[in-house]
């Protein structure tokens, strides 16, 4: 068994970006009394958001029961929105865990993927978020800080019911 993980690292992106340390685009969208939403930092498009533990956890298995049972509404909304968002097709959710083939801070990357994304990568699934890095085109910042008052302005709605 692993020794617990401190709840803050220092360095860790996920951490200090959390932290204020270093600044989200956007800044924080929402929150839980476990998890916390960012817009994604990086090349994966305009509405990809960031869910991740407030503490520091690098394996799923290590959630506490508290981060396990608030996680999946936290999905289904986070991906609703940002579907919304941008008028997505479909919206991935993926759990990203590595930086140098090393576990790191946890996140799941919620990304809405428009049919326009897919012609201009010419590709889907993992292949476009390949594509996505590969080209390395983050959206400017003024739109994200825009997209980002919208979807804190969805998170505050009551949730929909399916």
């Amino acid at each position: 068994m692993r020794a617990a993980e401190p709840s803050d690292v220092v360095g860790c992106e996920a951490c200090d970006l959390s932290t204020g340390r270093v600044h989200p685009p956007g800044g924080r969208i929402f929150e839980t009394s476990a998890w916390l939403v960012e817009h994604c930092v990086g090349p994966m498009g305009l509405g990809a958001l960031i869910v991740k533990p407030r503490r520091h956890v690098t394996h799923v298995a290590e959630l506490s029961d508290d981060e396990a049972d608030e996680l999946g509404p936290l999905l289904k909304r986070a991906s609703k929105i940002a579907g919304d968002l941008v008028g997505a097709e479909q919206v991935y959710n993926c759990l990203w865990s590595h930086a140098g083939g090393r576990p790191v801070h946890l996140h799941y990357v919620v990304q809405p993927v428009t049919d326009d994304q897919m012609t201009r990568h010419g590709s889907h699934g993992p292949l476009l978020q390949v594509a996505m890095f590969v080209n390395d085109e983050p959206p400017p910042a003024d739109v994200v800080e825009r997209i980002a008052d919208r979807a804190r302005a969805l998170f505050r709605e009551p949730p929909t019911a399916p």
